[in-house]
């Protein structure tokens, strides 16, 4: 158990989001989640299941905290990553700017299965996660090209956000 300093380095400045999608077919996308465990469980999930790059907006717990290094196993250095410049709102503009379908993880009444054929088969798709407990923002929803949602069973409404991206990179 590491107490104290992890390490020390030189913070380069941050690529732009435009720079680590660049050759991305599947990205995943973080609105707002807070919880530093949430942040590298994530990123350990999306290095294993075959995302491309990661985006967090500039409220999202830093990738580089203590905590979501040693949850992500490391893997926060391995997989391409950047902060959204939030001046376009949402992000949904850059990403559709960027080639990317993007589907939002939310349950609404207009939420489709996660294993739809037409979000699967997307040429390139931005999976959009949000906080925990609230989600995400509602026009983040409405701007998506699709919205998903992983059926449940047990009269279970939802899973933690760590959890669920890890059943939507494996299926998509």
């Amino acid at each position: 158990l590491a107490r104290g300093m992890l390490c020390a380095m030189h913070r380069p400045a941050m690529p732009s989001a435009e720079e680590i999608c660049k050759k991305a077919r599947r990205i995943a996308v973080l609105e707002n989640v807070v919880n530093p465990t949430n942040v590298g469980a994530i990123f350990r999930s999306a290095a294993a299941l075959n995302m491309d790059a990661v985006l967090l907006t500039s409220a999202c717990s830093d990738p580089l905290y203590r905590r979501s290094i040693r949850v992500s196993m490391g893997t926060v250095f391995q997989i391409p990553w950047t902060f959204i410049d939030e001046k376009e709102g949402t992000g949904i503009e850059l990403l559709h700017n960027m080639g990317f379908k993007t589907a939002a993880m939310a349950l609404t009444d207009n939420s489709v299965s996660i294993d739809d054929k037409n979000v699967k088969s997307e040429e390139k798709l931005a999976i959009i996660l949000g906080t925990e407990g609230e989600g995400l923002h509602q026009n983040t929803i409405n701007s998506s090209d699709y919205t998903i949602k992983i059926p449940m069973s047990h009269g279970v409404d939802s899973l933690n956000v760590a959890a669920a991206s890890a059943v939507a990179f494996w299926e998509l």
